[in-house]
Order: C-alpha cells, then structure tokens, then sequence
C-alpha cells in the first residue's frame, strides 16, 4: 500500500509570499446601453468603467484603444512563474487574447459582441519575473458582420524585442445577454 503524503513546502522557512486582488463589478454589454465597443474601452481608460477583471488578476491593464486597435501593458512577475521558473506561457496567451479581442471590440457598433473562436499564439522568447514592462497591441485585420480577425505582438515597452505573437477569429454576434 502507498501512503500518499504532501510534498515538503520549498523549505518550511522559506518567506510566503501573498498577492491581494480586489475588482469592481465588469460593465456588461447590457450595462452599456448605446456606446459602441471603442467607446466603452475609451470610458473604461477614463475610468467611468472599470477595467476587465483578468487585468488585475494577473498584473496587465489596458492602456490606448483606437479603431481598430488596442494596446495592453503588462508586469511579469514571480506569482506568474511555472516551475522551470520562467513566466507561464498563459500570462503571454491572455495578454495577447484580450488586446485581439479588445481590438475587434473597437469596431463593433452598439448591440454587437464578440467571441473568440481561435487563438494561435506563438511564443518566441522566454519571460522571466524580472522581465521589463511588457506591451501587447493587438491590430484587426478584417471586420465583417459575423466574423473578424486580428493579430498582436508582445514586445518589450522599452527595448520593442519581441516575446510573443498571436492571431485570432472571432465570431461576432448580436448581444442577447441580459446585466
């Protein structure tokens, strides 16, 4: 019989570390009303509407949307490490799906929503805790009324050396949800 028991903590008198994340309620589409979806991105910088709550559970915020664009930063760090102690390939992949998607949502019009329907994401160098500033800005390429595409690059905010890219689909649908 095999007794199952937990492994060692990495060293009893190794210091916990603890992240605190705290969020306001998202703005629906619902809560939305008649703003398209670039001018619910320029309220949520404004700051009349909070931020998507993914930004702050893992250290990124949205930082410019345009028509047709939108640019996210981002902070690695040790809670996103992997056990081969490098970032998460996860932390790179959300980073890019929301500034894909945030992008398609700068071209739909009051009453449309998106979804993501493909993500291929290519990751090319590797992040670390200390790692610079990250900055993600995601581009559309084809707006149609059920589908668009997009693509992004995560590069270094300072030195512009590339980490990651990505291209999406998405599908594009009217909003039925309800607040």
């Amino acid at each position: 019989m095999t007794e199952l028991t937990s492994p060692p903590s990495a060293g009893a008198t190794a210091a916990l570390r603890s992240r605190t994340h705290t969020w306001a309620r998202p703005t629906s589409y619902a809560d939305a009303g008649s703003h398209s979806g670039l001018e619910v991105l320029r309220r949520s910088l404004e700051g009349d509407y909070p931020q998507a709550p993914i930004c702050g559970t893992l250290g990124f915020r949205l930082v410019e949307a345009d028509e047709g664009r939108a640019v996210f930063e981002g902070e690695p760090g040790e809670h996103l490490l992997n056990p081969m102690g490098s970032v998460h390939g996860g932390f790179l992949a959300t980073l890019l799906d929301s500034a894909l998607g945030s992008a398609v949502m700068t071209t739909l019009p009051p009453g449309r929503a998106y979804t993501t329907i493909q993500l291929g994401v290519n990751l090319v160098r590797p992040v670390f805790a200390d790692t610079q500033t990250l900055r993600c800005e995601g581009t559309v390429i084809h707006a149609g009324r059920t589908t668009a595409t997009a693509e992004a690059r995560v590069v270094g905010a300072t030195d512009a050396k590339l980490y990651a890219h990505a291209t999406t689909t998405c599908a594009v649908f009217t909003w039925r949800g309800t607040a």
